[in-house]
């Protein structure tokens, strides 16, 4: 399995309208993405956002990134980022 956490640098003044594209690509991912077990959007009290990814394989995160729900995303995402996000991919630790 596969984890991500995803800093995204969202700006103040667009937050509600980033959640609102956010969410919709959530519904997607979920819908369409068998191979991904979670995608979950999280804000702190600073409104400071993160996602956190979990997929079954490569071949599910890389179908995840060439989606067209995810591509579609992007621009939606126009002008509400503040700087690229900081994406850290993790190997999970199982029996």
């Amino acid at each position: 399995m596969i984890g991500v956490i995803a800093k995204l640098n969202v700006k103040a003044e667009a937050s509600a309208e980033f959640e609102e594209v956010f969410l919709t690509l959530s519904e997607a991912v979920r819908a369409n993405e068998p191979g991904c077990i979670m995608y979950q959007l999280c804000r702190d009290d600073d409104g400071n956002y993160v996602v956190m990814e979990m997929y079954e394989s490569e071949e599910a995160l890389a179908a995840h990134g060439q989606s067209d729900h995810f591509k579609a995303a992007g621009a939606g995402f126009k002008g509400k980022m503040g700087g690229p996000p900081e994406v850290t991919r993790m190997a999970a630790v199982t029996r």
